[in-house]
């Protein structure tokens, strides 16, 4: 009897593993369990009944232990089934006894249908695990990839990755002012007079990126969406949700949709980018710059907008999101070059739009509204290393050609008429390095233009004749790792703005006109502890002041906190 249930236990799970040649030896006749039972039943010290039921419950769990490789056997099932009929006949013809009660209080089956239904069941089994394989290589499934901190969530639906990351950050900032005359185009908040307390945004507003990547016929293809919204009220005007805020009741936080663009390429032919994303032009001034993840000069304080200046005008001219078809090479060697073609933006008086006093004879700049042909942007990189010194050296440049400039006077008779057909053609260029030795950081930049202006793109680039205004600027910026989580940083910038050949020197008139910004600087110091993988706590104090042509001056200082975000 006994041999004749290790028989059957064997043409069971002969036909369970069919598709395991490589990891069980078949048939196997019986296991250290099924000796046990038959010692035991031997003995008297079990019952047939007992007997059966235990040896029938080893013998389901083991058919289900294997189910997990039915993805190798499909292809044998039936041939397993005849294998397991083959070792039922045998044993029948050896005299063993026909079968086993698997379930107690019912019949005995016969061997070779409980044989063939374990068969079948390992066949449907290895068919479910193929058509699931299937339908994962598909897409019809989405998996999740490895976490990396500060890279977002990475889901992959078949060919196509779907990243999510993105930042949210939040400063309390208090500025006092520390007094003087106001200057037109100055960023200081000096001669305001009142001091004033702000729980707002540093330099970046809240950001939530989307990109989607796949590859192609060989061709790496992606498309990004970029959504940044603020924390205070909005309060749209020229520079949109970028404006100075409105901290009225009912209002609402604006949302600067800074990016959206696609790009296509590889490896060895380069990547071509098209739509809005941040220029090429002193782009690495204001990724490396530490006020990035801060708030450093405020702007308006009082009522703030989208974002602070951070070092924008006191240290390099903010770079700005445009729409542009562009090209990045190949890196060789370290090197990498991108050069593109960018939407022409307008020669803008920014000194006539601060302008506080609202006298004087006429507007400081001439502004313009006609483009024949685009902007144009370059950058090239470098990175390399000696010994444990890593470099990153960077150059870009600009090029636009202004046309229609145009000026009025306050009392609203034309200075300079878009008529005249009065163009120039604006140029600049900087370079930058940044520099990391252990736990050391440091960075250097300057930039100089001819008709650029300061802060912003073109801001009183021209001046109300026409002429072409130089403007130039530098910061440096060192930083020190204390520990791994704690750093210390501190910089100093300024940005010039220098006067047109034979325009007046005596901006500032005794009726009171405040005068055109000559120099905006700034001096920051900072703490930055990493809480976790996602949280950055952040202490900042900055002083800002202004100077302008006619002598006047204005000064304020400035006291942050916060926590950064970022996933």
């Amino acid at each position: 009897m006994a041999s004749g249930k290790k028989a059957l236990l064997a043409t069971v799970m002969a036909a369970s593993v069919a598709g395991m040649p490589h990891m069980l030896p078949t048939p196997a006749y019986a296991d250290d369990y099924a000796d046990l039972l038959d010692v035991l039943r031997a003995k008297g010290s079990l019952t047939r009944h007992e007997y059966d039921t235990l040896l029938a419950k080893h013998v389901h769990h083991a058919a289900l232990a294997a189910e997990p490789h039915a993805t190798h056997a499909a292809h044998v099932a039936s041939g397993s089934a005849h294998t397991a009929m083959a070792h039922a006949a045998r044993g029948a013809q050896a005299g063993y006894e026909p079968g086993i009660r698997f379930d107690p209080g019912t019949g005995e089956n016969d061997v070779s249908l409980r044989a063939e239904d374990a068969a079948t069941r390992a066949e449907a089994s290895a068919r479910s695990a193929q058509e699931a394989a299937k339908a994962l290589d598909g897409g019809n499934f989405v998996r999740v990839a490895k976490y990396v901190p500060g890279k977002g969530l990475t889901f992959k639906a078949g060919p196509i990755d779907i990243n999510l990351s993105g930042f949210v950050n939040g400063f309390y900032s208090y500025n006092s002012p520390a007094g003087g005359r106001p200057i037109a185009g100055g960023v200081s908040s000096g001669s305001s007079g009142f001091d004033s307390s702000a729980v707002r945004n540093g330099l970046l507003p809240a950001g939530f990126i989307l990109k989607m990547n796949t590859v192609q016929q060989g061709m790496d293809i992606s498309a990004v969406l970029g959504m940044y919204p603020g924390l205070d009220n909005a309060k749209p005007a020229a520079f949109n949700a970028n404006s100075g805020g409105s901290p009225v009741g009912l209002g609402t936080a604006g949302i600067d949709l800074r990016q959206v663009y696609m790009t296509f390429g590889n490896k060895d032919i380069g990547t071509f980018k098209i739509g809005r994303d941040l220029a090429l032009f002193a782009s690495d001034a204001i990724m490396n710059d530490a006020t990035l993840l801060s708030v450093g000069s405020t702007g308006s304080n009082a009522s703030p907008g989208n974002t602070s200046l951070g070092r924008i005008g006191v240290g390099y001219v903010y770079a700005d999101w445009i729409p542009q078809i562009s090209y990045t090479s190949p890196k060789l060697g370290g090197f990498q070059g991108s050069v593109g073609i960018f939407q022409p933006l307008d020669e803008f008086g920014y000194a006539d739009a601060t302008n506080p006093t609202g006298v004087g004879n006429s507007q400081y700049s001439a502004g313009s509204t006609q483009h024949s042909s685009p902007m144009v942007q370059g950058r090239a990189v470098y990175d390399f290393s000696v010994s444990d010194v890593q470099f990153h050296i960077w150059a870009s440049f600009l090029i636009q050609h202004m046309q229609g400039l145009s000026s009025q006077q306050l009392n609203g008779n034309a200075l300079l008429s878009s008529d005249q057909h009065r163009s120039t053609m604006v140029e600049a260029g900087d370079i930058g390095s940044k520099v990391t030795y252990g736990p050391f950081e440091g960075v250097a930049y300057y930039y100089r233009g001819s008709g650029l202006g300061t802060t912003g793109l073109f801001f009183d680039g021209v001046d109300a004749n026409g002429r072409k205004r130089s403007s130039e600027g530098y910061y440096v910026q060192g930083a020190y790792h204390i520990t791994k989580k704690f750093r210390l940083v501190g910089s100093y910038g300024v940005s010039n703005l220098y006067l047109a050949g034979g325009e007046n020197t005596a901006l500032e008139s005794a009726s009171g006109s405040a005068g055109l910004v000559r120099r905006n600087q700034s001096e920051v110091g900072a703490a930055y502890y990493q809480m976790t993988d996602w949280l950055t706590v952040i202490g900042e104090y900055s002083h800002t002041s202004s100077s302008a042509h006619g002598g006047s001056k204005e000064s304020d200082n400035t006291a942050s906190g916060g926590v950064m975000l970022m996933f």
